[in-house]
């Protein structure tokens, strides 16, 4: 049975970078760059924090897609709330007014749309790689100052990328299969 230890970080860090620059380009025509990737550190030369140390400034939207295969886990978007509303905004064409007044549903939806591509990106690059793996439905989390823990075992790969001056964290949480 494949393992996660076969597989490189430049390959999980290729396939997650494909995967978020082809969604952004493609739903919102702006591009995603990505600035940090796992046991990176900032600008500043400090170690690199857990996603929501990030931006401190209040609400974050969180969303998740699992994949269930030889390899399962899960990818984690963060977003800050206004980030969130951005997105929303580009994916749906409405204005940043018609986004706040549809509320937390329409950039819940959009949020969890973007990822559920993203993240079938991943996975369909993960399945060409040799790992074949099917998608859960997406999931959303709101609030601030929380963290998610992985599971025992489990390894964790987390990338930054800038997307027009806003940051997007993605966090993979992945196990080989039993």
């Amino acid at each position: 049975m494949p393992s996660i230890d076969s597989i490189g970080e430049n390959i999980f860090q290729d396939t997650m970078n494909r995967a978020v620059q082809d969604v952004f380009r493609t739903m919102l025509g702006k591009n995603a760059t990505l600035v940090h990737g796992t046991g990176a550190t900032d600008s500043n030369g400090q170690p690199w924090k857990h996603p929501v140390e990030h931006d401190n400034s209040g609400l974050q939207v969180v969303s998740t897609v699992g994949f269930i295969g030889d390899i399962s886990g899960l990818i984690y978007l963060y977003l800050n709330a206004d980030f969130a509303k951005f997105v929303a905004s580009n994916m749906l064409g409405m204005s940043l007014a018609e986004v706040e007044e549809g509320g937390d549903e329409v950039v819940n939806d959009a949020i969890g749309e973007l990822t559920n591509m993203t993240v079938g990106g991943f996975k369909n690059q993960l399945c060409d790689q040799g790992f074949p793996c099917k998608l859960t439905i997406p999931s959303i989390l709101r609030g601030s100052n929380f963290s998610i823990e992985p599971v025992s075992g489990a390894t964790r790969r987390t990338y930054m990328f800038d997307v027009s001056g806003h940051r997007l964290i993605t966090d993979l949480l992945m196990k080989n299969s039993d």
